[in-house]
């Protein structure tokens, strides 16, 4: 072990005056016996007498070999002291002595010559217990060798935390000679380390005592640039056998296999949660956006930095797609999620109604107001949703056309993943973003890119495309791993919102093409009417409504609502249409046209309707209504609170075997009937009853126009989360001419 030979002050510089006594002569107790040519003993030092038992007062003047030396080597003795004295030459040598007590032990002995400024000479005996000196000989062997060959690297440092000694296997941790080591502190040979903790706990163990154990250090040393390293060092506070603190022993071991493997441990651990937390957050609904939301806001910032969800326009407007060598891809972005980056994506209005057309809105309405059914299109995204900050999420894009080259389009064509570990400046624009697309077309903070497919069911949906600008760690072989798993997870999730969305887009345009379209021309009546769909989460249902006029300025006034959803609802929805509005056309009595109505609905496949079919007659002032199950109209009088009619409930279209009855209700002009769908006032949480008290008191508020109260209506008591759909049709009465 390589040390240095000049001691040093506890601030770390050479010592220039007397410094603290040692403990080793202390160990050795080393005795001093000074003797006169004549052979007697004139000088002895305490530790003689508690090595030869023999108290000062006794030793003083005797004669020294027979008061120390065995008898029998008593002659040799005599001879050897002969020698030192009349050659000057010192002996060294071990010899067994008698104590005061009786007993025998072996005692090191070394002599020289002395001589004093009158010219008298004398002989210096330093003498020590054998035993004591070779246990300390091989303590110290022992320390020497473990210190030189140990594999462990061990350093003392002084007081003032610089390089007292190193060992040969710090030498070769550091890649550092230990000459270069000593009366340098650790931050001046490892300037490419972090020190500041390890010598924040040297300082606190010389403060204490108290040793540090198993502390981390990471980072890099001559010996290995180019790889981190990880080692567990300790640290003790050495101090002398009177106390004084001498410094700090440092112990280093090379942790880095264990290091690695504890990283990726929980680099797999971290991966299990990811996969899991993407089970439990990808797919909750049925809605395409959502879901690909859902799969960028899982990849990020645990995967990327940058995560953008990118399906082909075929497969978005359901229709398979396969691309040939050289063709390019036209491809949508639904999603971008942006952690830590200040790039801003947004989709223009065109784009994003486009997107949302092909994916099916969230929330679509049809009024009076449009012609032919004219719909307003909503789907929950901030049109101007950005990628840029931490949490941000991008709305759906445009269509986004990708030269063959590209790094997306090779992904969607051959359906494996493509890496670009390390990007180059020359790969920038096969990575880049379309113009035309979310997100900045080439960024160059971007270090590292992959991008792997959505696939389902044997078919590329598309790709997840994953870009890492604040993380420097490039992508790795395990991240590819976690990205196709997460990508194979997320596409059949992707794939069942898109062919639900497609089914109930069919649905719904099957539905809307039912519905009334204008309201039609009706003497002594004012009529408005609403239609909206179920939210996107679910498929849409079979309600309807109907204004029919008859003949003698009669008209029908029908609300409906099909149970069960999807394309069987509509159809069967349809089919009663059709059904009321050739029986109205026979001017049936109102319970006559629900019985007609009960056997067609009971002829239908496992189909049951409710209904309210009201006849309004100008001349005779009155309503004619017949109530199947449906919940009961409102009337509204000017002065009065609105109430609802009082009618037989009735059983539900299907059931069969249960008759029908009319209920006459007079009305004059002002007054108001509104007719509705439960979807308007059932929710999970509420009673019905509270439900239809909000419905009478906001029907109570100022007089309105038709119109007014319908958005008022749909706005305040359909939930956004309303599983049903809505027919709302409000019916004020009119003077005739």
């Amino acid at each position: 072990m390589t040390s240095a030979e000049t001691p040093a002050t506890g601030n770390g510089e050479p010592a220039r005056g007397p410094v603290g006594p040692s403990g080793l002569l202390d160990e050795l107790g080393m005795a001093s016996v000074v003797v006169d040519t004549a052979g007697r003993i004139v000088l002895w030092s305490p530790q003689a007498e508690e090595l030869f038992g023999y108290p000062a007062h006794e030793a003083l003047g005797a004669y020294a070999a027979r008061l120390m030396i065995h008898e029998i080597h008593h002659d040799l003795v005599v001879k050897l002291f002969a020698d030192v004295m009349e050659t000057g030459q010192s002996w060294a040598g071990a010899f067994p002595i008698r104590h005061r007590d009786g007993s025998t032990r072996l005692v090191e002995f070394r002599n020289m010559r002395l001589l004093d400024d009158q010219g008298e000479t004398y002989a210096l005996g330093l003498c020590a217990d054998q035993e004591t000196v070779r246990r300390l000989e091989r303590d110290v062997a022992l320390s020497a060798r473990i210190v030189s060959q140990s594999p462990i690297g061990l350093a003392v440092l002084d007081t003032g935390l610089r390089y007292v000694s190193v060992n040969p296997a710090l030498e070769r941790i550091n890649g550092i000679p230990a000459r270069d080591h000593l009366g340098r502190k650790v931050r001046e040979v490892l300037p490419g380390l972090d020190t500041r903790g390890l010598r924040a706990a040297a300082r606190e163990v010389l403060r204490t005592g108290f040793p540090a154990v198993d502390l981390s250090a990471v980072g890099r040393t001559p010996a290995d640039p180019e790889v981190d390293h990880a080692w567990s060092v300790s640290l003790y506070r050495l101090e002398d056998a009177t106390g004084t603190v001498l410094g700090v022993a440092v112990s280093v071991v090379d942790v880095t296999e264990q290091h690695r493997a504890n990283a990726e441990a929980e680099a797999a651990r971290r991966r299990l949660a990811l996969i899991a937390d993407a089970s439990a957050r990808i797919g909750t609904t049925l809605e395409l956006n959502r879901t690909a939301r859902e799969l960028a806001e899982v990849a990020v910032p645990e995967l990327a930095d940058i995560a953008s969800v990118d399906l082909l326009e075929a497969v978005v407007n359901g229709r398979r797609s396969v691309l040939g060598p050289g063709e390019p891809a036209a491809v949508r972005t639904l999603a971008v999620r942006g952690w830590g980056t200040d790039t801003e994506d947004s989709a223009d209005g065109a784009a994003e109604t486009g997107a949302r057309g092909a994916a099916g809105s969230k929330e679509d309405t049809t009024d009076a107001r449009g012609a032919g059914g004219g719909a307003g299109h909503t789907d929950g995204t901030d049109a101007s949703g950005t990628a840029g900050g931490p949490g941000r999420t991008g709305a759906p894009g445009p269509v986004a056309r990708y030269a063959p080259e590209h790094a997306v389009t090779e992904c969607v064509r051959t359906g494996s993943p493509v890496v670009v570990r390390r990007v180059r400046k020359r790969d920038l624009s096969r990575i880049a973003r379309s113009p035309g697309a979310d997100g900045p077309p080439a960024d160059p903070r971007v270090h590292s890119y992959l991008a792997v497919p959505l696939i389902a069911r044997g078919e590329v949906l598309g790709a997840l495309d994953l870009r890492r600008t604040r993380d420097p760690r490039p992508f790795s072989d395990d991240d590819l791993l976690l990205a196709r798993e997460l990508a194979a997870r997320a596409a059949v999730q992707i794939d069942n919102a898109r062919w639900y969305q497609s089914a109930r887009t069919t649905a719904l345009t099957l539905q809307r093409s039912l519905l009334p379209g204008r309201p039609p021309e009706t003497k002594g009546l004012e009529v408005a009417f609403r239609y909206q769909p179920a939210g996107a989460t679910t498929e849409v249902g079979g309600d309807w409504f109907d204004v029919i006029p008859l003949e003698a300025d009669k008209t029908a006034l029908v609300v409906g609502d099909v149970m069960g959803s999807g394309i069987d609802a509509a159809a069967a929805m349809g089919r009663l249409r059709t059904a009321t509005t050739t029986l109205a056309a026979l001017d049936l009595e109102p319970d006559a046209v629900l019985a007609h109505l009960d056997r067609i609905t009971s002829g239908l496949d496992q189909s049951i309707a409710t209904c309210v079919y009201a006849v309004h007659d100008p001349h005779l002032g009155r309503c004619r209504i017949a109530n199947a199950g449906h919940l009961p109209p409102v009337r509204i009088r000017p002065g009065r609170p609105p109430e609802l009619l009082d009618l037989p409930t009735g059983a539900p279209l299907g059931v069969g075997g249960v008759a029908f009855s009319t209920t006459t209700v007079d009305v004059v002009p002002g007054d108001r009937l509104v007719f509705y769908t439960d979807g308007l006032v059932e929710t999970r949480r509420d009673p019905l009853d509270e439900r239809l008290d909000r419905l009478l008191s906001l029907l109570e508020g100022p007089a309105r126009g038709l119109e007014e109260i319908c958005d008022l209506l749909l706005r305040t008591l359909h939930e956004p989360d309303n599983h049903d759909d809505v027919a709302l049709l409000i019916a004020q009465v009119q003077q005739l001419p």
